[in-house]
Parts: C-alpha cells; sequence; structure tokens
C-alpha cells in the first residue's frame, strides 16, 4: 500500500513540475510576439502596444497607441487569467480586436509567456 501511494505521489508531483511557468521558455514564446510588441526599458508602441506593466493593466490603456473600439470598451484588466483566455484565440476573447493572431494554442507556453511578461513593471523594468 505504501507502494501506491508514493507512485501516485510521484505522480501528482510531477505534473506539477509539469505545469511550472517557466520564463526562459516565456521569452523564447515571446519571439513570435516581438514581431508586433516590445517590452522591456525604451518599449514603444509598435504594430501593438508596449507590453510593459501588463499585469494589473487596463485593456486599451497604453497612451498614444490606437486601439480598436473593442478593445478599450472591453473592460479586461489583464491579468494570468484574462491573458491566457486572449492569447489563446484572441478575436474570440475579444470580437472586433485589430490583433490578427491566430493564438497561442498551447496552455504551458501560454502560462510560460505570462510569466516573461509579469516580470516587467510600467517602466519596463524587471520586478523585484
Amino acid at each position: 500500500m505504501k507502494i501506491l501511494f508514493t507512485a501516485a505521489a510521484l505522480t501528482v508531483f510531477s505534473g506539477a513540475i509539469a505545469a511550472a511557468q517557466d520564463i526562459g521558455k516565456g521569452a523564447t514564446v515571446f519571439k513570435q510576439c516581438a514581431v508586433c510588441h516590445k517590452i522591456g526599458p525604451g518599449a514603444t508602441n509598435g504594430v501593438g502596444p508596449e507590453l510593459n506593466g501588463l499585469d494589473g493593466r487596463r485593456s486599451g490603456s497604453v497612451p498614444s497607441y490606437s486601439y480598436s473600439d473593442a478593445n478599450k470598451n472591453s473592460g479586461i484588466v489583464w491579468n494570468e487569467e484574462t491573458f491566457e483566455a486572449y492569447i489563446k484565440d484572441p478575436k474570440a476573447k475579444i470580437p472586433g480586436t485589430k490583433m490578427v493572431f491566430a493564438g497561442i494554442k498551447n496552455e504551458q507556453a501560454a502560462k510560460d509567456l505570462w510569466a516573461y511578461l509579469k516580470q516587467f513593471d510600467a517602466q519596463g523594468n524587471m520586478k523585484k
């Protein structure tokens, strides 16, 4: 009986490790986004808005970026849950968004990307 419990515990534990967010992998996933979005010190708006301080930011609120009305009026405040739903299928989460991106369907890749993005404060510095 003890062996079965240990095997089950190892299975649960290894599953938890697999679900952990990986900032390094998120940086790699971000390369897909970097065509349109910038992040970090000196980031500016491009085809898409800069992503500094995304965690806790209201959708459609970056100054001097021309958002769609759908994005500005979505009422979304970015956090892990809203981001993962959005990045999976942007047009489904915010119908009428200007973002032309098929989405990141891999849940772990989306979690890793969020881990990477949320480490930047509004000025583009790494949070401490």
